[in-house]
């Protein structure tokens, strides 16, 4: 009979590794590295589109993520056999998993390298009491749950683990997924997204230590005394890296300089200690990822080195490895198992005892630290957020055998509920977005009294643009009027999907945006260094701050930001940048999209530098300060604009203006443009442009640092002429939309609108010019501009040439 029975019960042959091919007969599918290609397309392409569909009601990939693990598992396309025979046969389960974990294991070295323990002893009283309270009450409502459960479903498994699981996995909050969803409805800046972030990194690490602690119960060693040393060597382990891991990677830090490749060698011994500290907790009975965890959050944050390995690591892991956990999770979750009105009756209770355990002791807590009403739900609903690491805590569960399949299903779905229902809820209870518009007076350069305080918002993507922003700003500061100039350097970072885009915004300011992470010696120090010191150096107030968006909102954080700081100017980099041989290369077109939507909604004037070198490559000090600018006017408040701003310059003792204005002679007035134009405004604007010249003129009559002259052109040929001429100076200042029938013979030829015609001709390939241009755009109170259109109408092959 034993011998029937071990026949019936055959284990299925192990798979090859790779095939002989259709051609030999061989089905690709019954071997395990093609099986396991097509496992992870799949998961990819699954993943990815429902993340793309559910991102316009912003929710996060984790959703996405979960959802497509279940649609693959039994609960959906599951329940076809020859489908589950095809693509996850029970053969290649065990390689399916292996890889899940593998990338599970790099993914939280990735996390831990998120946690900034510094940062964790700051936490300010209120962050702490909402972590305790959002675990305490969770954690004693899970236990409460877990007897009836145990009662009804769950008969007959280790009761003590049972009770700590169930606390845990009602307790989490996924630190990752909440960060995203603060930056996705924009309160990463806000008090709200302060305290949440937190007060989850607080819950993030304790959830960890119970975590480790829920797996040292739930061995299958039932004696008590087992536990106790798998718990006890959990806690040598961590003590005995915490010593010996910073010196080692401390020393290897030490050894890559800024700006250099980390050695390969640093990387691998990186990863392999990883993988060995994995290895070693699994030897103590704790699951792999808690080693791999613990040298994450240990690892020294200082320096290149982080930054290099998460570069290099995290593409990989998050993209292709990572998302077949989720599968793995999916596979086990048959949603089917959950039958009758006792099942469902279960999972409405643990999703009610999930949401109010930690809804009702986050927001009692908010309350009593005067808390806002408002703020105090957003937050509880906020800190409900779940994610992987939930996932983590059940399928640990699930492998211990301490859920079963219907207590797994339900907790399943209680994470998935609890995370969907956030993004909605919080914009339903909190939009700081509903504040009313900041009222100030001062939106331009051009004004009545130009010793009033002048506020510049400058913009930059990357290092690439401070020296040029820096000498621009030296030059704008004037002379005598050092209190009254401030500037407000606004670094702008994509939120893209990689988790280490949000690693600096626990380090939220109470007042405004994220400020500069100086924990970390990476590119954003060197501008943050480069900002003090020509704050040092010229006595200038500068602010530097970041923006973290993604690219289709980040003209908003912008144009926010601007306002808040009552800003008369915003200057944005070009989006293309300069090659060697003095061509323009695009940078990124992203960018081009994001200086269109603020020259549409700016509450103030703007200017968009073009980059030749201006001063070139380091930052100029004011007694060193030797730059010509000119300034070409053809009338118009755009123009007005640029020649303020050029005055203004022009008060530097170490700057020369040269202003040119672009008059029609007599005789040809008509010809150059047979375009119609409306008399009136025509009429205004001239003599507007008459009263500021005039007023401009008696300024500079006993200044010999500021050339004006009035050029006469007969046609476009005399004009571009003339525009050559005038360009062989370190700056040229220009309007975006100048007036005139010269300027409309010229708009003819502009191929980049956010530049305008005059802009467009000074950077085109045949000009030549070597000048840094600044394409200034009068706030006048309402959009009046036509960009969409006119990007339209430009070709693919033209915008490609011209990069």
């Amino acid at each position: 009979m034993a011998s029937n029975a071990t026949v019936g019960q055959k284990c299925p042959s192990p798979m090859k590794a790779t095939s002989n091919g259709l051609f030999q007969g061989d089905n690709p599918l019954d071997y395990a590295l093609p099986l396991a290609i097509v496992q992870i397309c799949l998961v990819v392409v699954l993943t990815r589109g429902l993340a793309f569909l559910l991102r316009p009601i912003r929710q996060p990939r984790v959703i996405a993520e979960i959802i497509g693990g279940i649609l693959l598992g039994p609960s959906v396309l599951g329940r076809s056999k020859s489908y589950l025979q095809a693509i996850f046969p029970p053969k290649s389960l065990t390689v399916l998993d292996t890889l899940a974990n593998i990338g599970l294991i790099f993914f939280l070295f990735l996390a831990g390298l998120e946690i900034d323990l510094k940062a964790l002893r700051r936490t300010g009283k209120t962050a702490l009491g909402i972590a305790v309270a959002g675990i305490g009450l969770p954690f004693a409502l899970g236990i409460g749950s877990s007897f009836l459960l145990k009662a009804t479903i769950s008969k007959g498994v280790n009761a003590s683990a049972f009770l700590v699981f169930m606390g845990v996995a009602l307790s989490i909050t996924a630190f990752p997924v909440l960060a995203r969803i603060l930056a996705e409805l924009k309160l990463l800046t806000t008090d709200v997204g302060r305290i949440a972030m937190s007060a989850a990194a607080v819950n993030d690490v304790a959830a960890w230590i119970l975590l480790a602690l829920a797996v040292a119960l739930s061995g299958s060693n039932s004696s008590p005394a087992a536990s106790l040393w798998v718990f006890l060597s959990g806690c040598v382990f961590v003590i005995c890296l915490s010593f010996i891991v910073p010196p080692i990677f401390k020393w290897m830090a030490y050894r890559c300089h800024e700006g250099e490749p980390v050695e390969e060698i640093y990387i691998c011994a990186t990863l392999a200690a990883v993988l060995a500290a994995g290895f070693v907790t699994d030897a103590i009975g704790i699951h792999a990822m808690f080693g791999a965890f613990v040298v994450g959050v240990v690892f020294p944050k200082e320096g290149p080195f982080a930054g290099a390995l998460v570069e290099k690591v995290e593409d990989l892991v998050s993209g292709l490895f990572l998302p077949l956990y989720f599968v793995s999770s999916g596979l086990k979750t048959n949603i089917a198992t959950i039958q009758g009105l006792q099942s469902w009756g279960l999972l409405a209770l643990v999703i009610f005892t999930a949401c109010f355990g930690k809804i009702v002791g986050t927001v009692v807590v908010s309350l009593s630290c005067k808390v806002p009403a408002r703020e105090a739900f957003a937050l509880g609903f906020l800190m409900n957020t779940k994610g992987l690491v939930e996932l983590i805590v059940l399928n640990i569960g699930r492998d211990r055998k301490v859920l079963n399949d219907q207590t797994f299903a339900i907790m399943v779905l209680m994470a998935l509920f609890t995370t969907f229902i956030t993004t909605p809820v919080v914009m339903a209870v909190y939009k700081p977005a509903r504040s009313r518009k900041v009222d100030y007076k001062h939106r331009t350069i051009e004004r009545k009294n130009p010793d009033t305080q002048l506020r510049i918002l400058t913009c930059f993507h990357s290092s690439r643009n401070i020296p040029s922003m820096i000498n621009l700003l030296e030059a704008s500061r004037g002379v005598g009027k050092r209190e009254g100039f401030s500037v407000y350097a606004l670094h702008l970072m994509e939120l893209s999907e990689r988790s280490s885009a949000i690693l600096m915004v626990h380090k939220a300011r109470k007042n405004g945006l994220p400020f500069w992470n100086k924990g970390r010696h990476s590119d954003s120090d060197h501008i943050v260094v480069a900002f003090e010191a020509f704050q040092q150096l010229s006595q200038v107030t500068v602010r530097s701050m970041t923006s973290i968006s993604s690219m289709a909102d980040m003209h908003e954080d912008i144009c926010t930001t601007a306002e808040r700081k009552r800003a008369a100017i915003i200057i944005l980099p070009f989006h293309k940048h300069q090659r060697m041989d003095g061509s323009f290369e695009t940078t990124r077109t992203d960018f081009r999209w994001v200086n269109q939507r603020v020259l549409e909604h700016a509450p103030c004037s703007i200017g968009i530098l073009v980059d030749r070198g201006l001063g070139g490559t380091t930052h100029v000090s004011a007694s060193n300060v030797s730059l010509s600018m000119t300034v070409l006017f053809f009338g118009g408040c755009d123009d007005r604009e640029a020649l303020a701003y050029g005055a203004r310059m022009a008060e530097h003792p170490g700057i020369s203006l040269n202003v040119i204005r672009f008059v029609v002679e007599p005789e040809t007035i008509g010809e150059i443009a047979r375009i119609d134009m409306q008399e009136n405004s025509g009429l205004k604007s001239m003599s507007l442009d008459e009263e500021f010249l005039s007023k401009f003129k008696q300024k500079i009559s006993n200044d010999d640092s500021v050339r004006y002259e009035e050029k006469a052109v007969r046609n476009a040929t005399e004009t571009f002429a003339a525009i050559r001429e005038a360009s062989r100076c370190n700056l040229v200042l220009v309007g975006r939309m100048p007036d005139g029938e010269l300027a409309l013979a010229l708009m003819r030829r502009s191929e980049c609108p956010e530049l305008g015609p005059v802009g467009c001709l000074l950077i085109s390939p045949d000009f030549s010019a070597t000048a840094s241009v600044l394409v200034v755009q009068q706030y006048h109170g309402r959009v009046s501009l036509n960009l969409a259109s006119d990007m339209e109408e430009e070709s693919p092959d033209k915008d490609s040439e011209s990069s």
